[in-house]
């Protein structure tokens, strides 16, 4: 088999009382050939508890898993290093992540650090929104380098009673870092300074009651697009690099008025060009498409098209935006779809990763 892609899959493997069960191995990894659509396990450990989010390296070398567990004052990151040749998963070490109900994490592009969003609940422990670790030798996570804290509430009590920083992302120039707090509807923004302090540059306020959850970054840098979990819609927004603010363009539902009320949107994605939107909704049970004006950022319905399964909580795009993944939590299943550059049409294969509770996917080539 063509070894096309690498296909890193975190699953649930520990109980919380907000998962509707855990039935997965914990980390994964398959190859995956495009032309095919063929998959193949390649290394999986159970040694990570609960990896609901992943980062990897572009060239598919080292993995950045979080471990969300329930009641843990704070959760870890842990370091792995995959090599292709024997299909193995190393052990490198973990860090604490300096709060609780760790959701999210990202390398920065220029490789030299790691930054973690901790969700938060309820109170005690370093109860940190963000923290920031280095790379020591083969890419071994450093102790914390740097963390902040977020304090605020927002309307929608049973959600918003507190701070709860869903992710965090680099913009595309480089060195200025966006966090998605849901519980104040705010994006915060901070510079990424090179010792890993984060200065915060500016906050960006969202409709009360939206409930930021992830972003999406144009590839032209000018434009961020906000995927609202409790809302339930998707923002486009400008951001204006030097200050760090980002100001709204355009806000659209990402499902029909009648879905609204028992749905929570999840992830977000951008095609490679650009052009394309793609929004995951637990409830509805879709993948929402939107097309993006390239001059002004506004948005427009393309279509609903059906997860193929039930809560698609993550969803990921090949390097070459001919596929969607779309990690489908309660269904026990990865659905792929194929993609159309000109339409932004996706169009379910049939074919899929049949895999207990997944939560994350990533591609690299």
């Amino acid at each position: 088999m063509s070894k096309d892609c690498l296909v890193f899959v975190g699953s649930l493997n520990r109980e919380a009382p907000y998962f509707q069960g855990a039935r997965g191995i914990g980390l994964t990894v398959y190859g995956f050939d495009e032309a095919t659509l063929e998959t193949r396990k390649l290394a999986e450990t159970n040694d990570v508890d609960n990896p609901t989010f992943l980062s990897v390296t572009s060239d598919g070398s080292r993995i950045y898993a979080n471990s969300e567990v329930f009641a843990w004052r704070e959760g870890t990151v842990s370091a792995y290093r995959f090599d292709r040749g024997s299909g193995t998963l190393t052990y490198l070490n973990k860090q604490p992540s300096l709060g609780s109900i760790t959701a999210h994490n990202t390398i920065t592009s220029d490789g030299t650090k790691l930054l973690v969003a901790n969700y938060g609940m309820g109170e005690g422990g370093p109860d940190r929104a963000v923290a920031v670790y280095g790379f020591e030798k083969d890419g071994v996570l450093s102790a914390p380098l740097a963390s902040v804290s977020h304090k605020g509430t927002g309307p929608k009590t049973a959600r918003q009673e507190r701070s709860h920083a869903h992710s965090v992302t680099e913009t595309i120039a480089g060195g200025t870092a966006i966090v998605a707090d849901l519980g104040i509807d705010r994006l915060v923004s901070y510079r990424i300074e090179k010792d890993g302090s984060l200065t915060k540059l500016a906050e960006s306020a969202l409709k009360p009651g939206a409930g930021p959850r992830h972003l999406a970054l144009h590839p032209n840098g000018r434009f961020v697009f906000v995927m609202n979990e409790l809302d339930s819609t998707v923002v486009s927004m400008a951001l204006d690099e030097a200050s760090g603010k980002l100001s709204i363009i355009d806000a659209k539902p990402a499902v029909p008025a009648e879905a609204r009320d028992s749905n929570h949107c999840a992830d977000i994605q951008i095609s490679p060009d650009g052009r394309f939107i793609y929004g995951s909704n637990r409830g509805h049970d879709s993948v929402v498409i939107m097309v993006v004006d390239q001059q002004t950022g506004s948005l427009s319905l393309v279509g609903y098209v059906p997860c193929g399964g039930a809560t698609p909580r993550n969803l990921a795009l090949t390097p070459s935006g001919g596929h969607l993944f779309s990690a489908n939590q309660n269904a026990d299943r990865i659905s792929i779809f194929a993609r159309d550059a000109a339409s932004g049409m996706l169009t379910d294969t049939g074919r899929a990763i049949e895999i207990g509770t997944p939560m994350c996917v990533r591609i690299v080539r």
